[in-house]
């Protein structure tokens, strides 16, 4: 049984930390604390595949809840709604030499932006299912935000 996971496999730190939970999934599933000791030792494909499993119920309810994304780098911000049919993408680029990655001079840019600063706006629709998307932006280096930035960026186009 070759073991495959949707997202990825949970940290042993992430397992640790999420332990009950763990258990709690195991029984569901109809193996009891014994049973699962068993497998470790007996069968791991299928105690791997468990843990698979479980890493792939725990991401997409993680993925499900995602709201906001960001991406910073120097040239520009991209802040991202992750609505349940679409996203949008409100962004911010600089001209060369103002550094957006540095929060304080985006604060000050927002505050009073600087000529040469854009603002834009898109939408589309997932290609792919929203959370596999979601899960492929954190990996190219998206992070999950509080959509204050997304929000201000709305202002700030009027």
């Amino acid at each position: 049984m070759e073991s495959k996971v949707k997202y990825r496999r949970l940290t042993l730190e992430e397992l640790h930390l999420l332990e009950k939970e763990f258990v709690d999934f195991l029984v569901v599933n109809g193996v009891g604390a014994e049973d699962w000791e068993k497998l470790k030792a007996e069968d791991k494909p299928v105690a791997e595949r468990m843990i698979d499993l479980f890493s792939d119920v725990v991401m997409e309810g993680t993925l499900r809840k995602i709201q906001f994304l960001e991406f910073h780098s120097v040239q520009e911000v991209m802040t991202f709604q992750c609505q349940n049919e679409k996203i949008i993408l409100i962004g911010l680029e600089g001209p060369q030499g103002l550094d957006l990655s540095n929060s304080t001079t985006l604060q000050e840019v927002l505050k009073n932006p600087p000529e040469g600063v854009k603002v834009f706006r898109s939408e589309k629709s997932y290609l792919q299912s929203r959370e596999e998307e979601l899960f492929q932006m954190i990996q190219k280096g998206a992070v999950i935000s509080d959509g204050l930035l997304f929000k201000s960026l709305l202002v700030t186009m009027g």
